[in-house]
């Protein structure tokens, strides 16, 4: 099935909707005291986000790119409101987590090879994600779990908004379609275990 020529703005508008969704929930949800968000998270993903924000607009990833500008920036403003109302319980794998993803960004600038970059770059992101998900094990109601759904459906629909097709263009929203999907899959097995438990 052949696609209309215009599907590229269609598809990033498409992801950039998504994206705004799952911010404006998960913005509202922590001023609303419901969700705490772990800062480290959201400092690694802000990171590298905006690096593989760059690396998508140096390869011509167009409205491809929409959606990951839009997620790096709102990632440190939540880094900012974590700070303030975000997860307290830091704890030493947290830090641990932290220098691990910050040591690998020397890596990825040394790696010449565009494919190992960005293999790099999906690593560092997908370490951000493991203070959350330790967070959440034990405090699953304190993250928003349809913001990572939208997030999740926002990189599917950049994916599909890339004008020019490269290892830099098209793995890291891969990567964020599914780490983003697994994590909403997480906390709803996880509340539902919790809920389990308590009535017992």
């Amino acid at each position: 099935m052949m696609l209309p020529a215009d599907h590229n703005f269609v598809f990033g508008v498409l992801s950039i909707a998504m994206m705004v969704c799952s911010r404006a929930g998960y913005f509202s949800s922590i001023f609303r005291g419901k969700t705490h968000p772990h800062v480290f998270s959201w400092l690694i993903w802000g990171t590298i986000s905006s690096i593989g924000f760059a690396a998508q607009v140096a390869e011509g990833a167009g409205p491809g790119s929409w959606a990951r500008g839009f997620g790096s920036a709102t990632c440190f403003l939540l880094v900012i409101l974590g700070f303030f109302k975000g997860e307290k319980d830091i704890r030493r794998g947290d830090w641990i987590t932290l220098a691990v993803a910050l040591s690998a960004i020397p890596l990825w600038v040394a790696t010449q090879t565009p494919f190992w970059s960005v293999l790099i770059v999906c690593f560092i992101d997908t370490i951000g994600y493991l203070p959350t998900v330790r967070k959440s094990w034990l405090k699953p109601q304190e993250e928003m779990a349809v913001s990572y759904l939208f997030s999740c459906l926002g990189a599917a629909f950049s994916l599909l908004a890339i004008k020019q097709y490269t290892p830099s263009t098209w793995l890291y929203p891969v990567v964020l379609t599914f780490s983003n999907g697994a994590l909403w899959v997480f906390l709803q097995v996880r509340r539902r275990a919790i809920s389990l438990e308590m009535g017992a």
